[in-house]
């Protein structure tokens, strides 16, 4: 990476050419898992963070498919996980008996993918996999794993391909880790961006 970082971001801890790489090697995965004669696929990804991560990984799956999404909410403003998450977009197709492929772009508490999973559940579908971006499993809530992961990280906040802070740095091509304010120690609380 050539150009100069944002002065809001500290690091970069996925490079496009990385992110590319493992999206490769999670569709190959997905390709054996779900090779016919499996049924179609219906894949359902969680807005908005997880778009680029989607756009680029069904390019990678040649098999029938649908797509959905579905809206969740637990991080309001700010860069921790505000405990409930609220369902702000609901699945608009058919999963009664479908395979369907759960798409988020980090796992970090598992509250998220978690209600998700209970609601697409409720839809009786044929089977139910989820696949992450990043796995941050130093802030997990609930026990729960992801079936497919691209990077397991530590506990710290990260931006870019999808990933914002309130709504920036979601079309950075690579992964960065957002600065700490000036004598913060631990995870990340910043103020909320003004009005």
């Amino acid at each position: 990476m050539d150009e100069p970082l944002p002065e809001a971001l500290e690091r970069v801890l996925f490079t496009a050419a990385a992110i590319r790489e493992r999206v490769a090697e999670l569709g190959r995965q997905i390709c054996i898992d779900y090779a016919p004669p499996a049924r179609e696929l219906t894949v359902v990804a969680v807005l908005n963070g997880s778009i680029l991560f989607l756009a680029d990984l069904i390019r990678q799956l040649p098999l029938p498919l649908r797509v959905d999404f579905v809206g969740a909410s637990s991080y309001g403003s700010g860069t921790a996980s505000a405990g409930a998450v609220t369902l702000t977009r609901g699945i608009h197709l058919d999963l009664a008996g479908r395979d369907v492929l759960l798409i988020d772009d980090i796992l970090d508490t598992g509250l998220t993918l978690h209600a998700l999973g209970r609601e697409i559940a409720r839809a009786h579908p044929g089977s139910l996999r989820t696949c992450v971006l990043l796995d941050k499993p130093a802030r997990r809530r609930v026990p729960i794993q992801a079936d497919y992961v691209g990077f397991t990280i530590p506990d710290t906040f990260v931006v870019g391909y999808g990933l914002d802070y309130q709504e920036r740095y979601r079309n950075l091509p690579y992964i960065a880790v957002l600065r700490p304010p000036a004598g913060a120690a631990g995870p990340i609380t910043l103020p909320p961006a003004p009005a």
